[in-house]
């Protein structure tokens, strides 16, 4: 039996991470082991780089940024297959779809071209995507702090999520309130959890 693989996707503020939190439990509860992994990493040698320059500490060209993210992606590819080989449930704050929506919304950096890096990493059994209108998004508390929070690139950003949606996504208004966000993402991802455990993993975009 192999664990689940659940993405947690979405626009800046949009309430990932406390989603993320009560699904960790939540799995826990039900299914045993479970592990939380946030992306970018921002512990590793990739990772440090990242994180200067989201804090606008350092400057990078956007090719170079978007392969930056990737490879911090595969560098934690070994640990996520072994995890959910044996048996772990992982929930994923951001993964390679977030990858592709913020880079291609930059000028110049076509979609395809964005996706490429990341082809043949595990495929998620299920993606929840958060949805909130960038407007809402820039009220909220800490919004502005980090070089993406925009309305204007926000709003370029999730249109390029949407692009990306397929069958194994669902949306959820991030307008909710967090436990009604939190009770229609658990009946999803218990459904999923009770179904994946038997089907192999397989790899995005291939």
């Amino acid at each position: 039996m192999r664990g689940s693989l659940i993405v947690l996707e979405g626009c800046d503020r949009v309430g990932k991470t406390t989603q993320c939190v009560k699904l960790i439990e939540k799995i826990a509860a039900y299914s045993g082991k479970a592990s939380l992994l946030k992306f970018p990493d921002r512990s590793s040698l990739t990772g440090g780089l990242i994180d200067n320059y989201l804090r606008n500490k350092l400057e990078l060209t956007d090719k170079v940024v978007h392969l930056l993210f990737s490879a911090n992606r595969w560098e934690l590819e070994p640990k996520m297959k072994n995890l959910l080989l044996n048996g772990t449930h992982l929930v994923v704050d951001r993964y390679a779809f977030s990858g592709v929506a913020y880079s291609a919304a930059k000028d110049g950096m076509d979609m395809e071209w964005c996706r490429s890096p990341d082809i043949g990493l595990p495929r998620p059994d299920l993606v929840v995507y958060l949805d909130l209108d960038p407007k809402s998004a820039a009220s909220r508390i800490g919004y502005g702090e980090e070089r993406y929070e925009s309305r204007k690139f926000q709003e370029a950003v999730r249109n390029n999520f949407l692009k990306l949606k397929e069958s194994y996504w669902m949306i959820v208004d991030a307008r909710k309130s967090v436990d009604d966000m939190h009770e229609e993402i658990w009946d999803r991802v218990r459904k999923t959890i009770d179904e994946c455990w038997k089907e192999p993993i397989e790899k995005l975009w291939c």
